[in-house]
This record gives C-alpha cells, sequence and structure tokens, in this order.
C-alpha cells in the first residue's frame, strides 16, 4: 500500500470542489510527517489495534503506516493505524496458561485473615475482606 492509495476520493472531492481544508487531512504525511486522515476516514485496508483485535488479529510486529487525529476535549487524540493484510492472527492461551489465570484471579478473591473466597476482589490496599476489615467498610 503507498501513499498514492492513502487518500479519501470523498475529501479529495470536497476540498476540489469547496476549497475547505479539512483539518488531520494530509494522506501524504507532508503536513504532519506521517500519513494522517480525521476520525472515521481511515482507508480500507488500515485498521487500529482495536479493530485488529475485534477481527482476531495484531499488528504482528509490523510499524504503523498512518495515522488518525481527532479532537476530544480541547486535547488532539491518536490512533495509529496498521495494515490488515499484514497482521497476525493473536496468539491464544493455552489451556495451563488458562489454569494459571483462573487460580491467580481466585486467589485476588480469597480472604488472607477468614480464608473465605468472596464474590468481589479483596482490595490490596487492606488484603482483608469488607467483613475482616478493621475499619468496617
Amino acid at each position: 500500500m503507498t501513499t498514492t492509495t492513502l487518500s479519501s476520493p470523498f475529501l479529495d472531492a470536497l476540498g476540489e470542489r469547496t476549497g475547505i481544508r479539512v483539518d488531520f487531512y494530509d494522506p501524504s504525511g507532508s503536513r504532519y510527517g506521517f500519513p494522517t486522515f480525521p476520525f472515521r476516514y481511515a482507508p480500507d485496508g488500515l485498521a487500529t489495534r482495536r479493530q485488529l483485535r475485534a477481527a482476531g488479529l495484531c499488528p504482528g510486529g509490523q510499524d504503523p503506516v498512518a495515522q488518525i487525529l481527532w479532537r476530544h476535549r480541547r486535547h488532539i487524540r491518536t490512533a495509529y493505524l496498521y495494515r490488515r493484510d499484514l497482521a497476525a492472527p493473536k496468539r491464544t492461551a493455552t489451556p495451563a496458561q488458562l489454569r494459571v489465570i483462573a487460580s491467580m484471579l481466585l486467589a485476588r478473591r480469597t480472604c488472607r485473615h477468614c480464608g473465605i473466597t468472596r464474590d468481589y476482589y479483596i482490595p490490596r490496599s487492606t488484603g482483608a475482606c469488607l467483613t475482616c476489615e478493621p475499619r468496617g467498610m
């Protein structure tokens, strides 16, 4: 995928038709140093980490090829875009790893004072369930 394909025909036509420059639209990377697109206008074939994760993929060691910029509460937010065709399947945990994770989560719910397993995670600040807590939270 080259920078010539990293463009939005809609945003290009909008700029030519009205003369309005769209903020955060820089498919060549000349203004922001990296191909940049506004929120919801990323080209097909590119996805954020979250979108890759939802599709069962991960970036697989590739560097981002573009970015999305948008304003949110007076801050500029950034999301990097990765090529879908280079993405790798995300790794899955083995049965042994799943058993270890389950035992760790069980330990987080077991009070070290009374030994009862609660249906909530024990606060790490006290290490005691809400019943054993001396302050009586």
